[in-house]
């Protein structure tokens, strides 16, 4: 687990990630509420079992609020028993559907069109979404430029010493976006990072027992040396 430890950018990263795994999946859908759906279907669930569950709920339920305010209880729950606590993500669709119904008049387009601060707040107003979730949804839906990255993805940038590790999630995840307003990244660029940086925290750059002989960016990445000096980054790996 050696390595020099220099810096690298953002740039540099994602681009050495992209020839090491190649192109990464798209997301499930780019449509909001779709977004949204797929983040409540299937609660604790790993990535392939929630999206055979949001496949499923396409097929059998649809996506439309109207949809899934009509369908059976057995029917949901068919769908969301792909996670736990199958009856507690049921309810949670269905939240979600009597708040695009009620509040946004079963559309989230002029949502996504007005005022980043507004729009914000009105995806948060969903179960299971928080800031880094409306962010997301505002980079792959609307190209708005936020890099948004999920636990794996900010794991990555903290471990590359790009984002300094703060004392709370949310405060490490603003200096997440404080370092890449600077990288100059355009949004197509943020999406396929936010996808790279995602695969490489879930398969080497995992939580525990990060595989750092196998990784693309060894050589740069002062993680494996904080590790071997028994550092602040040894004890706290994630």
């Amino acid at each position: 687990m050696s390595g020099e430890g220099g810096r690298i950018g953002l740039a540099v990263a994602v681009e050495r990630l992209g020839a090491f795994y190649g192109e990464p999946p798209p997301p499930a859908t780019e449509d909001a509420f779709e977004l949204i759906l797929y983040e409540n279907v299937a609660y604790l669930a790993p990535d392939e079992r929630r999206l055979r569950a949001f496949r499923l709920l396409q097929s059998t339920v649809g996506t439309r609020p109207e949809a899934i305010l009509r369908a059976p209880a057995d029917v949901l729950e068919a769908v969301t028993s792909h996670g736990i606590l199958k009856g507690t993500s049921s309810a949670k669709l269905r939240r979600c559907a009597e708040i695009l119904r009620d509040s946004f008049g079963g559309d989230l387009n002029t949502v996504l069109r007005g005022p980043l601060p507004a729009a914000k707040r009105a995806l948060q107003a969903f179960p299971g979404i928080g800031l880094p979730g409306a962010e997301r949804i505002l980079l792959f839906c609307a190209d708005q430029p936020f890099l948004a990255p999920d636990s794996n993805g900010l794991r990555v940038l903290t471990r590359l010493g790009m984002v300094e590790e703060q004392a709370s999630y949310a405060r490490t995840y603003a200096a997440a976006r404080a370092a890449v307003d600077g990288a100059g990244l355009s949004a197509a660029q943020l999406k396929r990072a936010n996808r790279l940086l995602r695969m490489h925290g879930q398969q080497l750059c995992k939580d525990n027992r990060p595989q750092c002989p196998a990784c693309p960016l060894v050589a740069d990445c002062p993680y494996p040396n904080a590790v071997e000096n028994g550092g602040a980054l040894a004890r706290r790996p994630g």
